[in-house]
C-alpha cells in the first residue's frame, strides 16, 4: 500500500547517470503502481541550472531509453510531481535547496517525510552529508547513498564516521541492489521454507558454491567512472560479497531487518581475507585501452575471478567462487550450489548433481540431478528441472530499485547493508589493494576471462561458459 503521509524526495545528481538508468524509472514504475502518496514531490538537484520543463524532458527521455512499458505509463503522472534547483555544493553551501524544500513543505501541507537520494559519485557523499548537517536538513529524513561505500577500508571508516557525524543509523540506507532482486530473496525462501534443500545447505553436501555474474557490456559510456574503480571495486567488494554472505549465513531467528542484518554481519565476519597470489585472478579485456577517456598505461581490472573462503562450521573448506567481468561471452547473474555426488553408481559414473537459483530477472530454479536414462537398460544420465518464478501467480515483481526504493519509503532496512557487515568486508577485500594485487591478464572479447581463471575453479570448472 501507499504510504498516507506526503513525501518529498530530494535527487542529488538528477542529471546524472545513475539517475537516469535507474532512480527515475524506478519512481516511474512505483507511480504506475500507485506505490506513492497523492502528495509528494521528487525535487532533482545538479550543477547545471535546469528548468522544471527541462527536468521532465530528461526524465521522460531517461524512462523511454532505461525504463520498460510499465515504467513509461507512470510518466505522464511522475511530471507533475516534479521541481528542479540548484546543486549542495562541496564547499558547505546548501544553495537553493533550505528554500525550495520550505516551499515544497508550503504546496503539500501536513510533515512531509524527506528522502535524500545521493545518486552522486562517491568523493561527493561526504561533501555532500557534511552540507546537508550544515544546513539543518538532516533532522527525522532518510538518506540513501549508492555503492561503492568507500573505496578500502580506511575510506570507508572515514566516510562511515562522516555520516554517523550526521545521521542516526536507523536513517540511513546503503543501496545494493542485489539485494533487493526478488530471486535473491528467493534464497531464504528456497532454503529456510524447504527441507528438501535446506537440508542439503552445508559443507557436507556442498562441494563448491559459485557466483558468477559475467556482462557482455562494455564501459564505454561510463570509462572515466570505471577507469578509477574497476571489476573489483565496482562488484567484488559490493554485490557479490552481499550474495555470498546471503548463502553462507546461518538462519536467522526471524526474516526481519534486524536478525536478517545480525545473519549477513555474522558470515561476513568470518570471511578469510582473500589471497590474492592464489585465489585473485584479474583480467583486461582486448581493445580497454582504446576506448576514449581510458589512459593508453591503464591497469583497471574489467574482470575479477576470485575464490573466498568462509570459516564458519557450516562452510570450512568449501571454495565460493565469485566472478564477474565485462565484455564476456554472455550475461547472466547466477548462483549455482555444486553437491557432492558418488564416482560412480552401477559401475557408470555419476553425472553433475546442481541448485541452480538465477537472480535476472523475475529469477529462475533449477535442479540438476543424476536420473535413470529412459530405455530398456540401467544406464545414467542427467536431467534438469527448471521453474521460472515468473510464472507463480498471482504476483508481478518489481525491479529492484523500484523495490528498494518502497522499502525506503516505508521505512524497512530489512535489504539494506549495515556497516559492520561493510567494514568485514572491506577487511577481506585489503589484501587485494596491497602490493600483492595480480596484474589484469588481457582476455578476448567474447570469452570467458582469461584461461587462468579455470584453475581456481578445480576439480569442476565454471558451471557457465562450460
Amino acid at each position: 500500500m501507499a504510504p498516507t503521509e506526503p513525501l518529498i524526495v530530494v535527487l542529488h545528481g538528477a542529471r546524472g547517470d545513475l539517475a537516469k538508468r535507474m532512480v527515475l524509472p524506478a519512481l516511474a514504475t512505483l507511480q504506475r503502481r500507485g506505490l506513492l502518496p497523492e502528495r509528494w514531490a521528487l525535487l532533482g538537484t545538479g550543477r547545471t541550472a535546469i528548468t522544471s520543463k527541462e527536468f521532465d524532458e530528461l526524465l521522460t527521455g531517461a524512462v523511454a531509453e532505461f525504463g520498460d512499458d510499465e515504467a513509461a505509463e507512470g510518466v505522464p503522472e511522475l511530471t507533475r510531481h516534479t521541481a528542479y534547483c540548484g546543486d549542495v555544493s562541496e564547499d558547505g553551501n546548501a544553495g537553493e535547496l533550505p528554500g525550495e524544500l520550505e516551499r515544497l513543505r508550503g504546496v503539500l501541507g501536513g510533515d512531509p517525510t524527506l528522502i535524500h537520494y545521493l545518486a552522486v559519485p562517491p568523493s561527493s557523499f561526504a561533501p555532500i552529508t557534511r552540507a546537508l548537517a550544515k544546513a539543518g536538513l538532516t533532522d527525522g529524513v532518510r538518506v540513501v547513498y549508492e555503492k561503492p561505500y568507500g573505496t578500502s577500508l580506511e575510506t570507508f571508516r572515514d566516510l562511515d564516521a562522516t555520516v554517523h557525524a550526521a545521521f542516526d543509523e536507523e536513517q540511513v540506507f546503503r543501496i545494493d541492489h542485489f539485494l533487493g532482486k526478488e530471486a535473491t530473496q528467493n534464497l531464504h525462501v528456497l532454503r529456510f521454507a524447504n527441507e528438501l534443500f535446506g537440508g542439503v545447505w552445508n559443507r557436507r553436501h556442498v562441494e563448491q558454491v559459485q557466483i558468477d555474474v559475467p556482462e557482455t557490456l562494455d564501459v564505454a559510456q561510463r570509462a572515466e567512472f570505471y577507469d578509477a574503480t574497476g571489476a573489483a571495486l565496482d562488484m567484488l567488494v559490493t554485490h557479490l560479497f552481499q550474495v555470498a554472505a546471503e548463502v553462507a549465513m546461518e538462519p536467522p531467528r526471524r526474516l526481519d531487518a534486524a536478525n536478517l542484518a545480525k545473519a549477513r554481519e555474522d558470515v561476513i565476519a568470518h570471511f578469510r581475507p582473500l589471497d590474492p597470489v592464489h585465489d585473485v585472478v584479474l583480467g583486461q579485456f582486448e581493445g580497454y585501452r582504446d576506448i576514449e577517456g581510458v589512459p593508453d598505461d591503464s591497469a583497471t581490472d574489467t574482470f575479477v575471478a576470485a575464490r573466498l573462503w568462509v570459516d564458519t562450521d557450516r562452510w570450512k573448506d568449501v571454495p565460493f567462487l565469485l566472478r564477474t567481468g565485462k565484455r564476456m561471452g554472455g550475461s547472466a547473474q547466477q548462483v549455482t550450489l555444486v553437491l557432492r555426488t558418488p564416482d560412480e553408481l552401477f559401475g557408470s559414473p555419476v553425472g553433475p548433481n546442481r541448485v541452480v537459483v538465477s537472480l535476472a530477472g523475475s529469477g529462475e530454479l533449477k535442479v540438476t540431478t543424476t536420473v535413470k536414462k529412459p530405455g530398456a537398460f540401467l544406464e545414467l544420465g542427467t536431467g534438469t528441472a527448471n521453474l521460472e518464478l515468473a510464472d507463480v501467480e498471482p504476483g508481478s515483481s518489481l525491479p529492484p530499485y523500484a523495490g528498494l526504493l518502497e522499502d525506503v519509503l516505508v521505512g524497512d532496512r530489512t535489504l539494506f547493508t549495515t556497516p559492520g557487515g561493510l567494514e568485514s568486508a572491506w577487511v577481506a577485500f585489503a589484501p587485494l589493494l596491497g602490493a600483492d594485487r595480480p596484474t589484469p591478464e588481457p582476455y578476448a572479447i567474447g570469452s570467458w576471462g582469461p584461461e587462468s581463471a579455470d584453475r581456481l575453479a578445480e576439480p569442476h570448472g565454471w558451471v557457465l561458459g562450460d
